[in-house]
């Protein structure tokens, strides 16, 4: 069975290169959906709850909302930057609150301070697919991904194969040590 959920996202970014009107620099309204495939927990008689899967996705892509969205060899890179700089913004703003964790992959770096994620391949929908699902699939047991962004969409389907010790109580992950993080459940 599946537990599935909707973020919300903001961002800019334009297809470098491209011969057509996204070699623009434009905004978006991404909607990703993410569903969490696992057998149903007794206690709790759910998956995963929903708004647990929320809150860990939102935790690395909030770097997504209100950024704007790169790929490295973009010659607006460093112009950006620059501006940056010399508005005093470059290292973070002190109303700059939405910043989650900055992240290094193979795929895309985030730089929450200064609300920026560069991307090695262009930043399409079947590429924000690729990215959360790097991002995402050791912390949830992720079945399918599907991104909506304007009159894009792309989909696509995985085999979740996590084994994600559960609460019995609330049916979120354990963490390292077996131990819930919301109710102090501990596995025996």
């Amino acid at each position: 069975m599946r537990s599935i959920t909707t973020l919300d996202l903001q961002y800019a970014h334009r297809f470098y290169g491209f011969k057509g009107e996204a070699q623009y620099l434009h905004g978006h309204t991404g909607v990703l959906t993410i569903e969490v495939e696992d057998s149903i927990e007794p206690g709790v008689n759910m998956v995963f709850p929903c708004n647990e899967i929320q809150k860990t996705a939102w935790e690395v892509l909030k770097n997504f909302d209100h950024a704007l969205v790169l790929r490295e060899d973009d010659p607006l890179l460093p112009a950006i930057l620059d501006v940056y700089k010399a508005q005093g913004i470059r290292d973070g703003a002190p109303n700059n609150k939405m910043m989650g964790p900055a992240f290094k992959t193979e795929l895309a770096t985030a730089y929450p301070e200064c609300r920026l994620v560069v991307t090695k391949e262009t930043m399409t929908v079947e590429g924000m697919i690729k990215i959360v699902y790097s991002l995402l699939k050791d912390k949830l047991n992720i079945a399918k991904i599907t991104f909506t962004s304007g009159v894009n969409a792309a989909s696509e389907e995985f085999e979740p194969a996590n084994k994600i010790d559960r609460c019995p109580l609330c049916g979120i992950a354990l963490n390292e040590n077996g131990v819930c993080p919301k109710c102090g459940y501990k596995k025996k």
